[in-house]
């Protein structure tokens, strides 16, 4: 049976609290390897991530992995989530560049995530587990494909343990990746993120973001359902769970789903998988 983990966002409100504490309930049952907290740009969720990991990890029994990025932070203050993280309980990071926030010109003490790796492997040794961020339609502000591939090997060599990669829905384009890296030495875990369909215009404007690709004949289907929302969700499920099909049969080690604190689109998708 193939892993799987789940993605959440840290909610900021009572009533994201409720929604995230119905779908963490609902996504249980699937028994999930780990789940992963995001983090805002230059710490915009400071208070928020480490709030999340610890209602997730007392009263949802799970185990909770917080996303940490170095732009705009110190070291120091990269040291003191570290010593909190750990007090917590956490055993697992998602490591990440992650985005300088508007207005702020510096972009911390370390630029690279390959740095920020380096660096929590001097403070805390092997406590961690340590996840980082794989691009199989290249990272959007990669000069091209070989540097891109480069920067990804820095990072595994710099001390992670696996990644997780932006999200897609052209299999190959893992398949590719995942070719690529082991011809360059890396063995290290390469689990695919998998982003539900259930609304067409959000996942388009979230991929225009971030540079995934949404395959043509994809974009004209859900376009052509227009407002039918009951269509669009049925052929956005059938759409990721052939993908997720096609990458388990290809030796994927896991699957990851961003579930953007909702837990229908996750688990229409995880039905067909049987």
């Amino acid at each position: 049976m193939t892993p799987i983990s789940f993605e959440f966002y840290p909610p900021k409100t009572d009533e994201q609290r409720a929604q995230l504490d119905r779908t963490a309930t609902r996504l249980k049952e699937l028994a999930p390897d780990y789940v992963s907290v995001t983090f805002g740009a230059g710490g915009s969720t400071l208070s928020h991530t480490p709030e999340a990991i610890q209602r997730l990890r007392g009263q949802h029994a799970y185990d909770a992995a917080p996303h940490i990025t170095c732009m705009g932070g110190s070291r120091e203050e990269i040291r003191g989530l570290l010593k909190l993280y750990r007090a917590l309980g956490a055993r697992r990071l998602v490591t990440l560049r992650g985005d300088l926030p508007s207005g702020m010109v510096s972009p911390g003490d370390l630029r690279y995530a390959s740095e920020l790796v380096e660096f929590i492997r001097t403070e805390t040794g092997d406590h961690f587990h340590i996840e980082v961020a794989a691009y199989p339609e290249m990272h959007p502000q990669a000069r091209d494909s070989r540097v891109d591939i480069e920067n990804f090997v820095r990072k595994v060599r710099a001390g992670a343990d696996g990644a997780i990669t932006q999200y897609f829905y052209n299999a190959d384009a893992y398949f590719r990746f995942v070719d690529d890296v082991r011809a360059a030495g890396v063995d290290v875990p390469v689990v695919p993120g998998i982003m539900p369909i259930s609304n067409f215009s959000q996942i388009r404007r979230f991929s225009e973001m971030c540079g995934a690709e949404i395959p043509r004949w994809i974009a004209q289907r859900m376009q052509s359902y227009g407002d039918d929302a009951a269509s669009v969700r049925e052929f956005g499920a059938e759409v990721v769970a052939q993908l997720c099909r096609r990458l388990i049969d290809g030796g994927a080690p896991a699957l990851h789903f961003y579930t953007l604190n909702l837990a229908k689109p996750t688990l229409n998708v995880l039905a067909r998988l049987g």
